[in-house]
């Protein structure tokens, strides 16, 4: 395969020195190489795959003039990252390298736009600002383009941001001048569901997965401190630091406020005891140079251990050199998250990738422990993308009116009927649609022509046009006129519930949604906390897997003493329940007169069974750490209940409306929903944010399970 590559290519492996092609580089040179087809290039952390895309389309291409190839990253800083790899390998070419981005510098653009050639890295809201503001720099761009390059494709599989490069991806081909359109290669570690990569293409018939099966080995350790309040255990603290001081180490905590906390108490206990002083936070919250330097300073440092405590910004393929260990603290929310997170460790050849878990309540153990096992089985959560993207629709017939300076309804039909991403959608539906976004005001109809109306022109001119995704709104808490912080909005933040804050239990006297405030006094009742994790969403698969490893009694050489015992001891509390099948059978537990109902099902099927209690009147305490509810039924009322849920399906499409017109917030996880007739608002909340279907499937099917003496 190396005979494949072109001489200035071959002429950099050689001053490289490596010994070999790696397997997915073999695979991927002969394919592109010699086929037509797009490629989805499916292979662990630090196996080559830049180098697997980028060898052979440079041979390929590098003597046509012109922009051939665009690359596409979920993050600037990845293309920061990738850019001087990128660069190196195309000054063998004398090929140049350009990132266009926000943050990237105006005169490069302006020079690429004299003289389009070479690698152009950029996201995808960079994509789409340029059609909208520049749609002629679209096409003096991007019309030669022989290869489109997406890098961890799977973060954008299933998602709002997804759906849109689907879209951008057939809108670049539409301008594209070959006849044949150009090729997509996508790149990632984790990809659970390769049939929804291929759609990624926008050509699945014509796409092929390269996969490389080979795992790297993986030492885990399970240690367990108990929380008792908002801080973490200082126990859990000075463990840490023993176990990393030596080493170069990424800390993950599931939460900008932990990552904090952990970095500072670490950095405090090193003064102490005159260890290293190099302990950083890294999240999104971080200035962009500090975090830039945090990266240099991992990536160059061959000298001194560190520890850098990060969220999600470091689980990406950012490349920050030899990291020795990777900590977890408390449940990562998918197995897909939890492999990034191991792949950073142990990147060079013969190295074994370290984690380190650290569980501070009995059920983070149970799920990290599922979730290991199933990673071990090769298990990655599936995602599925929206059959029907009626809100990224509203948000691309905006983008299109605007990049066409207005269009005709037939012109705007066409230019969507083939595209990607809405190949589900009917003429009927784009009709209504359309009808709704001139109600509105986004778009106006004059004559034959819609353009951008009124409340249009404030949208689209906006910056925040670009993204479809939408972070998590926030309520500020407070009490006595003093905001004690913030927590993201959920469906569990309701009067009279506690929650824990600032080291404190509270109790919400009252919530504000138009201001986004909750109001609190300080909680006496001794009620149960309501949990706020990681905020993730987690499968049904791990929660079947943890009631699993419930009742089976498997040892784990893993577990320190105490992980171990409060496995043990969570086992016995579900010992005399006959669980025969981890699908169907589920345990109730009676304490005094209150019914506790452990379902095991991932978040959207609890979420959908909470949702249906509220519309039924049925008092109940959900609880999704431990995926329970909790009413004040008996015991033989409690089919009864579940019964009345699954009746309450049947009608759900009218009670979602009803509930959309009472609290128009149930849409707001969907940044553009708010645009459609209310109807697609509640097909958009069923597909996106509950799961009525694999609800009614589990209360059908479900076998409730009591207590049995021994």
């Amino acid at each position: 395969m190396f005979d494949l590559l072109a001489e200035p290519i071959r002429k950099y492996v050689r001053d490289k020195r490596w010994e070999a092609l790696r397997p997915i580089q073999i695979a991927a040179i002969q394919h592109i190489l010699t086929t037509d087809k797009n490629i989805i290039l499916a292979s662990k952390t630090a196996s080559g795959k830049t180098e697997a895309a980028f060898l052979p389309i440079l041979s390929k291409v590098f003597k046509n003039p012109g922009l051939r190839i665009l690359y596409i990253s979920p993050l600037i800083a990845l293309i920061n990252d990738q850019f001087n790899r990128v660069e190196e390998l195309c000054d063998y070419l004398e090929m140049p390298v350009t990132k266009w981005h926000g943050e990237a510098k105006r005169s490069l653009k302006e020079k690429l736009l004299r003289n389009p050639e070479g690698v152009v890295l950029i996201t995808p809201e960079s994509i789409e600002a340029m059609f909208v503001n520049s749609p002629q720099n679209v096409k003096t761009l991007f019309s030669n383009l022989d290869f489109l390059v997406i890098d961890e494709i799977h973060s954008f599989i299933g998602t709002d941001r997804g759906t849109q490069l689907n879209s951008l991806l057939s809108r670049l081909n539409d301008i594209n001048n070959n006849p044949a359109g150009f090729r997509v290669i996508g790149l990632s570690a984790t990809i659970g569901a390769f049939e929804e990569a291929k759609k990624m293409t926008g050509k699945p018939d014509q796409t092929i997965v390269l996969r490389d099966k080979s795992t790297k080995e993986m030492k885990a350790e399970f240690k367990f401190f108990k929380m008792d309040g908002a801080d973490l255990p200082i126990d859990l603290l000075k463990d840490l630091y023993l176990k990393t001081k030596d080493h170069k180490v990424l800390i993950f905590p599931n939460s900008r406020g932990k990552a904090e906390e952990v970095a500072v108490k670490l950095k405090k206990i090193s003064d102490r005891k005159q260890g290293h002083p190099y302990y950083f936070s890294h999240h999104s919250s971080i200035d962009k140079e500090l975090r830039e330097y945090i990266e240099h300073f991992a990536k160059n440092n061959k000298r001194f251990p560190f520890a850098i405590c990060c969220t999600s910004t470091l689980e990406l393929g950012i490349d920050i050199g030899s990291v020795e260990k990777v900590v977890q603290i408390d449940a990562a929310s998918s197995i897909a998250s939890l492999i990034q997170r191991v792949g950073r460790s142990g990147r060079k050849d013969g190295e074994s990738s370290s984690l380190l878990f650290y569980a501070t309540d009995p059920w983070n153990l149970l799920q990290s422990i599922a979730c290991m096992e199933l990673f071990r089985e090769g298990f990655i959560e599936p995602v599925h993308a929206a059959e029907h993207p009626y809100d990224i629709l509203s948000h691309q017939i905006l983008s299109i009116i605007k990049e066409s300076s207005g269009c005709s309804y037939e012109a705007l039909k066409d230019r969507l009927k083939g595209n990607y991403a809405f190949l589900n959608i009917t003429p009927a539906e784009l009709n209504e649609i359309t009808k709704e976004l001139i109600k509105k005001e986004q778009i106006e109809l004059i004559g034959t022509e819609l353009i951008i109306g009124i409340e249009g022109e404030r949208t689209v001119n906006s910056r925040d046009f670009y993204s479809v995704f939408k972070t998590d709104p926030s309520f500020k808490v407070i009490h006595q006129d003093k905001t004690i912080g913030e927590l993201p909005l959920a469906a569990t933040i309701q009067v009279d519930e506690n929650i824990l804050l600032a080291a404190r239990i509270w109790k919400i006297m009252e919530v504000d949604l138009k201001s986004k405030k909750i109001f609190v006094m300080p909680a006496k009742d001794g009620k149960r906390p309501t949990y706020f994790g990681s905020g993730g969403e987690v499968h049904t698969t791990v929660r079947e897997k943890m009631l699993q490893i419930l009742k089976e009694n498997k040892p784990y050489a893993e577990l320190d003493e105490a992980a171990n015992e409060v496995l043990r001891e969570l086992r016995l509390e579900f010992a005399n329940y006959e669980i025969r099948g981890y699908e169907k059978d589920r345990p109730m537990i009676m304490k005094h007169s209150n019914c506790t109902l452990y379902t095991f099902q991932g978040t959207k099927i609890n979420r959908s069974i909470d949702f249906l209690f509220k519309l039924l009147g049925i008092e109940s305490e959900y609880d999704e750490h431990e995926s329970s509810f909790t009413l004040k039924v008996a015991e033989t009322d409690i089919r009864l209940v579940l019964n009345l849920a699954f009746e309450k399906i049947k009608t759900i499409n009218q009670s979602l409306e009803d509930s959309l017109r009472e609290n128009p917030a149930l849409i707001e996880f969907s940044k553009w929903g708010h645009l459609l007739p209310i109807q697609y608002q509640c097909s958009l909340i069923k597909a996106k944010h509950f799961d009525f279907d694999g609800t009614k499937q589990f209360l059908e099917h479900i076998q409730l399970i009591s207590y049995k003496k021994a």
